[in-house]
């Protein structure tokens, strides 16, 4: 794997920070008019944090335990703590299909290698007789 670069962390601390503003505003936006799309933000916010924080090289077991964590504690901090929000299972359902999606997004498209247009095998030697 490579090593993460600054835009891979400024990624990551903008998905991070997106997701907070998210789960923890005061009051949810009201997505009335559009059924399913609180479930899509929830998948996307979790989703773009454990694609980033894997290019960033966090293992992929460290990223599933602490944002399956994060998603289950942030519905019941959403339950308990702010007025104007309720904590919801499907929500925390929606944040774990959207960390598997990003983990898998992470294994199929790892990276870059560092060499644009090129292979990553190592160039073959032509010998002549």
């Amino acid at each position: 794997m490579r090593p993460a670069t600054a835009s891979d962390r400024v990624v990551l601390a903008v998905s991070v920070a997106v997701q907070l503003a998210v789960l923890y505003a005061p009051r949810a936006p009201s997505a009335a008019g559009t059924p399913g799309l609180d479930k899509l933000v929830h998948a996307t916010v979790f989703g773009a944090v454990a694609w980033a924080a894997v290019r960033c090289g966090v293992s992929r077991r460290v990223v599933a335990a602490v944002l399956l964590g994060h998603a289950v504690l942030s519905e019941v901090i959403q339950h308990f703590v702010l007025p104007h929000r309720s904590g919801d299972a499907l929500d925390a359902l929606a944040d774990a299909v959207g960390v598997g999606l990003g983990l898998a997004l992470a294994a199929v498209r790892p990276g870059r290698s560092g060499r644009s247009g090129r292979s990553d095998r190592p160039a073959e030697t032509v010998h002549r007789v």
